[in-house]
């Protein structure tokens, strides 16, 4: 009846109480043993007042003799209740060490789960993440991971990275276990031969995160302005790959531009000085509220380049090492739950975030009502043939352009986990 009225609060909610209840269980036998003591206090104290019951009843008869002996003889009716007191402590006891076997089971059987034993053995999760990818910045923010797995005694730690690909080769040596970014990355670490595996993608990659700028007076004003130009990206980012699919739409080539490879941190002041003439860059670099003191024009962004394809095209994977798929399936399973419920709280938060603004500001309906659908479907999904053929598509594009030394099969169990689910929320 419990678990049935624990389903029905909303997850979080239910995951607290269900956290406090497995917490109990785990108390040590010290307050155990203080709660029979005091059950078997109260009971002797019960049978005392029985005996001065009596001794006072049998007083007042005005026999003090008598009285004194009618203490040691009890009446029948006496007895009976004695007794009944007697059985009812002794029955109070074996209740309670029937109840303090049961938790004590119970409490094993908690602390002998697949994931209890997997915690165990990891000891510490090492997560990674980029800066403005935003479901793990709330999954850090929020300690929604540190919350779950914290019964279990596994520590979480955080390490945030200029770009995906330095988590991916952070993944391959070693440095963290899970991480976020952009599928690009992954392309380039594959043809590297660095050690990961892709466990999950975005379900829907924001149409306004990745845009071209250049500076507010810049003549260029059209894709087809940028032949010849100095272009600032990260290299083996998905910057490159908007870039060279940006040039491609307007038929240039990647030959037809000076690129300029440097991390979005390097090149914010290179681009203010105008040592660059555009610059290929994702959030919090593109036109949302937090890139308000940042300088530039946009001239496209995934919507004018990809069109309704901008998710497919542009995805954001999920990176595990291979030990954590292989060993820590249920760990796994947490950490992807997690991100999930990060990614539909956050997807919330904006949705109600522009509700608030429609009181006072006109609003494109279909905005709102694209928000309204995500905000109740899944933030990540499980890797399907679609998105890795898409990847692939990628994949050839670079190795066509000599980018990468050799062709990679993305589909390759090794480096991608391609399951109809591998886990559940």
């Amino acid at each position: 009846m419990i678990s049935r009225l624990i389903d029905l609060l909303p997850k979080s909610t239910g995951q607290n109480i269900l956290r406090s209840l497995r917490s109990a269980t785990r108390r040590s036998a010290t307050y155990r043993f203080a709660i029979l003591f005091c059950i078997g206090l109260v009971s002797i104290l019960v049978l005392t007042l029985v005996f001065n019951g009596h001794a006072i009843a049998a007083s007042e008869s005005g026999n003090q003799i008598s009285s004194l002996m009618n203490q040691f003889k009890l009446p029948k009716n006496s007895i009976m209740q004695l007794l009944e007191t007697v059985g009812l402590f002794v029955g109070g006891i074996i209740f309670c060490i029937v109840l303090d076997r049961w938790f004590s089971s119970r409490s094993g059987q908690s602390s002998n789960t697949p994931l209890a034993e997997q915690a165990r053995r990891l000891k510490q999760l090492k997560m990674g993440y980029p800066e403005g990818m935003k479901n793990l910045e709330v999954l850090r923010t929020q300690g929604l991971l540190e919350n779950r797995l914290r019964p279990y005694g596994l520590s979480v730690t955080w390490t945030s990275f200029l770009s995906a690909s330095s988590l991916i080769e952070a993944l391959s040596n070693g440095t963290i276990d899970f991480c976020g970014g952009g599928g690009t990355a992954s392309i380039f670490s594959q043809a590297a031969d660095h050690v990961f595996v892709r466990v999950a993608k975005e379900k829907y990659t924001s149409p306004k995160g990745q845009a071209i700028l250049v500076p507010e007076g810049s003549p260029i004003q059209t894709l087809a302005d940028l032949k010849g130009k100095k272009i600032a990206f990260d290299k083996g980012s998905s910057a490159h790959y908007i870039l060279v699919r940006s040039l491609a739409k307007v038929g240039l080539d990647f030959s037809d531009i000076e690129p300029v490879y440097l991390t979005q941190p390097e090149a914010l002041p290179v681009f203010r000085r105008g040592e660059v003439d555009a610059w290929v860059i994702w959030v919090p670099y593109t036109t949302t509220q937090a890139r308000s003191a940042y300088p530039g024009r946009t001239i496209a962004d995934l919507e004018s380049i990809f069109g309704d394809k901008t998710s497919v095209e542009v995805p954001t994977y999920y990176y595990a090492i291979p030990e954590l798929v292989r060993d820590y399936p249920d760990l796994l399973k947490v950490i992807l739950e997690e991100v999930n419920e990060a990614g539909t709280w956050a997807k919330r938060q904006e949705l109600e975030a522009v509700q608030r603004l429609t009181e006072h500001h006109e609003i494109d309906p279909s905005i709102v009502e694209t928000l309204q659908k995500h905000s109740g479907e899944r933030a990540i999904i499980p890797i399907d043939d679609q998105s890795l053929t898409a990847l692939q598509h990628q994949a050839n594009i670079f190795r066509d352009l000599n980018l990468i030394p050799e062709r990679v099969n993305v589909k390759d169990g090794t480096y991608s986990l391609q399951t109809k689910q591998n886990w559940t929320y």
